[in-house]
This record gives structure tokens, C-alpha cells and sequence, in this order.
């Protein structure tokens, strides 16, 4: 029936839809369709599986084909018997953060070095846009982070001052410093950070737990 009503709704004077008219129903769908779509921005996080040795490879090759990703990094020293150098290693190793809807999944799981979306019985899940965006206030920051064993639970505070403010997270106290653990629940994988015990505030809400994920 919404064929027939289009149909009929197009026709000219010699029953056939004439070029304005179907200039003009192509506009209107065109509006339609692309009111509809979710800007870029908006589209939801998702964790790739991705083989170490590629990461770099697949990150540009996502960007080239025009997604969004995200590969955080941290420096870290590495020493040899002979020599010292500085590198740049994945903050989540084997993982690769990468934004694209839901019909998007084929150039994503083709991208060379990815072995997989993460999710539930073969449904990618998305990640929590507020963790992805925490992450990106730490590198943006300048502060150093690593990586850090994933922590379900513990002394949940609230950053007040400084460059992470209004970033929440789990405070662990070292002999000698305090960190701030940032944490994507849905890969169980955790960045730390060193901060100053008086930038804190204590938070009363516990932290959500979650189950490991695997790729799609």
C-alpha cells in the first residue's frame, strides 16, 4: 500500500512521475534518511580485539576508511644491557576503541589486525561514553598513566581540583603516593594515575561490576 500511495502521489498529467516532482520526493527522502542518522558524535564506543603487533596498522586503517578511533598510549622506559629508549605502548593492550553504528560491523571486523568486536553470545556491547571520555581527559591532562590491574571495588572518589576535576574513580594509596584508577568496567582493564590525596573527595556510590566480555 505505501508503494501504491507513493505511486500514485508521483504521477503527471500522462501518469507517470514527472522529473520535478520526483526531484522533489527524492529531496524529502533524502532529508528524511539523513535526519534520521546519528551524527558522528554520537555514535556509540565499542572495544575491538585486536593482535598487538598491529594496533598502529589498524588504527590508521580505521581512520582512513572514516571511523573514529581511539588508541591510548602511554610512555614507558624500556632498558637493555647496552641501551635505554622510550616507547610508546598501548595503555589496554590488544585493544582498540572504535566508533561506528550498528550496519557499520563488516569494514570493522575486515580492517587488517582486528580479530573481533567485543561482546555478549556474538552482540557487540558498547562501552560507557563517560569511561572513554575519562580516558581521554588523562592523555589530554599530560599526566602520566599505566596500566593497572582492573579493580572491581574499593574507595570510590570524586577529583575536585587540578586537571582530571569532575573525574571519578577508585583511590589506592602506594608507600609512597596516591593513584586514581580509571577503569573500562566492560573489559575489566584499568589506567592509573598519580594524584595529590587533597584533589579528592570521598563518593558514597559503589562501583558497578561487570562480566569480561569477549569478541564477536
Amino acid at each position: 500500500m505505501a508503494e501504491l500511495a507513493q505511486n500514485t502521489l508521483g504521477r503527471g498529467k500522462k501518469g507517470i512521475m514527472g522529473p520535478s516532482v520526483e526531484r522533489g520526493a527524492n529531496s524529502e527522502l533524502e532529508m528524511v534518511h539523513s535526519a534520521t542518522l546519528p551524527r558522528p558524535d554520537q555514535l556509540p564506543w565499542y572495544a575491538l580485539r585486536i593482535q598487538s603487533r598491529l594496533a598502529t596498522v589498524a588504527s590508521l586503517t580505521l581512520r582512513d576508511r572514516g571511523f573514529e578511533e581511539f588508541l591510548p598510549l602511554y610512555r614507558s622506559r624500556r632498558r637493555w644491557s647496552d641501551r635505554s629508549k622510550e616507547l610508546d605502548l598501548p595503555l589496554f593492550p590488544g585493544y582498540l576503541f572504535c566508533r561506528f553504528g550498528a550496519g557499520d560491523r563488516l569494514p570493522i571486523v575486515t580492517t587488517p589486525g582486528v580479530i573481533g568486536i567485543v561482546g555478549f553470545g556474538g552482540t557487540p556491547v558498547p562501552i560507557d561514553p563517560s569511561e572513554i571520555a575519562a580516558i581521554h581527559r588523562v592523555l589530554q591532562s599530560g599526566i602520566a598513566a599505566e596500566p593497572w590491574k582492573y579493580i572491581a571495588s574499593g574507595r570510590r572518589v570524586r577529583v575536585e581540583h587540578g586537571a582530571l576535576a569532575g573525574l571519578e574513580g577508585i583511590f589506592i594509596e602506594m608507600k609512597k603516593d596516591h593513584r586514581l584508577l580509571l577503569s573500562v568496567t566492560l573489559l575489566q582493564r584499568s589506567v592509573a594515575v598519580e594524584i595529590d590525596e587533597s584533589c579528592v573527595v570521598p563518593l558514597k556510590s559503589a562501583v558497578k561490576q561487570a562480566s569480561p566480555c569477549q569478541p564477536c
